[in-house]
This record gives C-alpha cells, structure tokens and sequence, in this order.
C-alpha cells in the first residue's frame, strides 16, 4: 500500500456495527487504544473487513487541535 497520508495507524478489527448505509468500525492499536470510524457499507463489504482482521487507520488532515480546560 502507497498512500500520502502521514498518519498511518495498523490495529486488529475489533467491533463492526453494519446499518443499512453506512458502519460503524472500532479498530485497536494497542491493549485499550481504539479509534472508531463511520465509513459506507459498501466500503465494509468491498474491504472484507471482519472482527479480528488487520486493518489501517488512516488519518489525513490539514489542522489537529489541541484543548485543555
């Protein structure tokens, strides 16, 4: 895979939640570390992605905050 984007992240599937457009799909990083992405079902599908399958998180984007209280 070649991709431009700096953030790459490689997790295990652990929870897919399939609605009749798009789903809901729970990635972990590491033991307690998981990043959550809503992406359309026929990318589900096309993908193959199942729970316990290895999968990327990729992150692309021009401006990341950082908040406190």
């Amino acid at each position: 895979m070649r991709i431009s984007a700096r953030n790459t992240l490689t997790g295990t599937i652990k929870h897919t939640e399939v609605g009749a457009v798009n789903s809901e799909v729970t990635l972990e990083l590491a033991s307690g570390v998981t990043v959550v992405s809503i992406i359309t079902k026929h990318s589900t599908e096309s993908l193959g992605l199942k729970v316990g399958g290895p999968a990327y998180a990729v992150i692309k984007a021009s401006d990341v905050m950082i908040a406190i209280d």
